[in-house]
């Protein structure tokens, strides 16, 4: 009685491969094998061992881990593959199955494309043909690899989206997937994340806030909307929650301002899975690349406070009120807030840590109570000063130019828009005219041609001024959106954590226990009062 072999039908294909070829798909790979074994009775199919999306160049693969297993266990004798390819394309570990392993434990090993069947002639596997074979599939994978990083190098540097799962806040556009759009559920609760962190609050309080609230953590919320999902990080848990690592990684991430950073680890080579991480200097990195969530300048500033000293107040959300803000005039160290119990009440103060000892001769205390009620006087008269210089300047000549310029645009898009109408409707009465037999079909392409040729220039006349509109404006906002920062709090009745750290850069106690306040956007409102004056003198 003839061996009875009991065989495994492997079969792999890798996201690499070309879909569209049907030579590759697993179904083919099947049928192939299956016609094949049509005339073998002495082979009986005992299971099919299936690798979708895996490598050749690694063998780390789990149905082919479960093929071994059952070979180690006696289970199977026979492997069967539509080609070498599937089996591996790297050329020392394949061989070293064909040559050794397979030998070992007396599997007849059968590639089908090859016309392999190792129960034909046990020593195959060392013939030129299998090692030629084994190493051009290496060359391909090789050559695949290096085309493969390429073309996504390509896509960073042109600013698309190559990862596998968008930052939360973004989703991949449904008709260009390499290109990021916001998602408007998720980018709330990001606008939210920031805006806690600007008022005051820490990372860890945020995070007990959006748990409490029962607010998906992006994990759960990509999972629950059947988004793709990250490995590790929050994939470890069934029931991830939202943590400070997480606030703190979001609030740190410039993607949120329109930043594409991408290519920050690689591998060592096309054969290995294991990462390293890159030089920033080698990172790609695209401006621009998507609509924003959080605007630049807020994002700066969440940077600031992140970096600064911001403890929490015990069985409180918030950091205090003036917490990295105030410097003591003598010495330049931040100053410590303590609490001095009296009477069955707590008085709050705030001293340079430094002291006497250590040099500081502003170790004096000053209160917590009178330094709100002095910053929050100052600051509203600030606020006023800007709103009034924002006033006076409306009135002025550069306000009156800057006017005159966007009416000259708007007038000049008018005009233009008018000529572009007025050929329409020419090109519509010309053509009537030429079916009514009034002019030719010969003067009706030559008059068509003429039509068509202007209304190339307008429109490339109108793109031109609607560019130059658009720059003027985006030019003109940016000038004023330091006096809009103010205006937010213009209606401001106490001192917020907000308004400190949005308005304020810092704040100075000197020894005598004066109090300097150095302002946001100083600058910017120095340079204003300037034009003011000279304006009001030229008048």
């Amino acid at each position: 009685m003839s061996k009875i072999y009991r065989a495994a039908l492997y079969m792999r294909i890798s996201y690499a491969d070309d879909k569209s070829k049907e030579s590759e798909s697993l179904t083919n790979q099947r049928k192939l094998i299956e016609d094949y074994i049509k005339n073998f009775p002495d082979i009986e199919v005992v299971c099919e061992k299936l690798d979708d999306g895996y490598t050749g160049l690694l063998f780390d693969r789990p149905a082919f881990k479960e093929m071994m297993q059952d070979i180690i266990d006696e289970k199977i004798n026979c492997v069967i593959v539509k080609d070498l390819s599937r089996l591996g394309r790297e050329y020392i570990e394949t061989g070293t199955y064909l040559r050794e392993v397979f030998p070992q434990y007396g599997v007849r090993f059968i590639a089908i494309s090859e016309g392999i069947d190792t129960a034909k002639d046990e020593d195959l596997s060392g013939k030129l043909d299998v090692t030629l074979k084994t190493l051009m599939n290496d060359a391909y994978s090789q050559d695949i690899s290096k085309k493969t990083r390429s073309a996504l190098e390509t896509k960073r540097r042109n600013g698309e989206f190559v990862g596998a799962c968008p930052i939360y806040g973004y989703k991949r556009d449904e008709e260009q997937k390499n290109i990021l759009v916001i998602d408007d559920y998720a980018a709330e609760i990001v606008r939210e994340i920031f805006k806690l962190k600007k008022d005051g609050m820490s990372a860890a309080k945020i995070a007990e806030k959006l748990n409490s609230q029962g607010v998906l953590s992006p994990f759960e919320y990509k999972k629950d909307r059947g988004l793709p999902t990250p490995k590790g990080g929050f994939a470890d848990s069934d029931n991830s929650k939202w943590s400070a690592t997480t606030i703190i990684r979001m609030l740190k991430d410039d993607t949120y301002i329109g930043t594409l950073t991408q290519g920050k680890q690689t591998t060592f080579s096309y054969k290995l899975r294991n990462k390293k991480l890159l030089p920033q200097n080698e990172w790609s990195i695209a401006y621009n690349a998507h609509e924003p969530i959080i605007e630049k300048q807020d994002f700066d500033l969440v940077q600031k406070l992140m970096n600064i000293d911001t403890r929490t107040a015990p069985n409180e959300d918030n950091v205090y009120l003036f917490s990295g803000i105030l410097i003591c005039g003598c010495c330049g160290t931040r100053m410590t807030r303590k609490t001095v119990p009296y009477k069955d009440k707590k008085y709050y103060y705030y001293f340079c840590p430094k002291g006497k000892k250590n040099g500081c001769t502003g170790s004096k205390m000053i209160k917590e109570t009178e330094l709100i009620g002095c910053i929050t006087d100052s600051v509203k008269m600030h606020i006023n000063n800007v709103l009034s210089l924002d006033e006076l300047l409306s009135s002025l000549t550069e306000k009156k130019i800057t006017h005159k310029v966007f009416e000259k645009y708007t007038t000049q898009l008018q005009d233009i828009q008018n000529q572009i109408d007025k050929i329409s409707v020419f090109k519509t009465g010309m053509y009537e005219s030429m079916l009514d037999g009034i002019i030719s079909k010969s003067e009706f392409t030559d008059m068509k041609k003429q039509y068509d040729f202007n209304l190339v220039r307008l429109n490339g006349a109108k793109a031109v001024v609607t560019a130059e509109y658009e720059k003027a404006k985006a030019n003109e906002d940016e000038k004023m959106r330091w006096i809009k920062h103010f205006k937010n709090f213009s209606e401001m009745e106490n001192i917020s954590r907000s308004a400190i750290v949005q308005l304020i850069q810092h704040i100075t106690i000197g020894a005598d226990m004066e109090i300097h306040i150095k302002f946001r956007y100083q600058a910017e409102f120095d340079k204003a009062l300037t034009i003011f004056n000279s304006q009001r003198k030229a008048v």
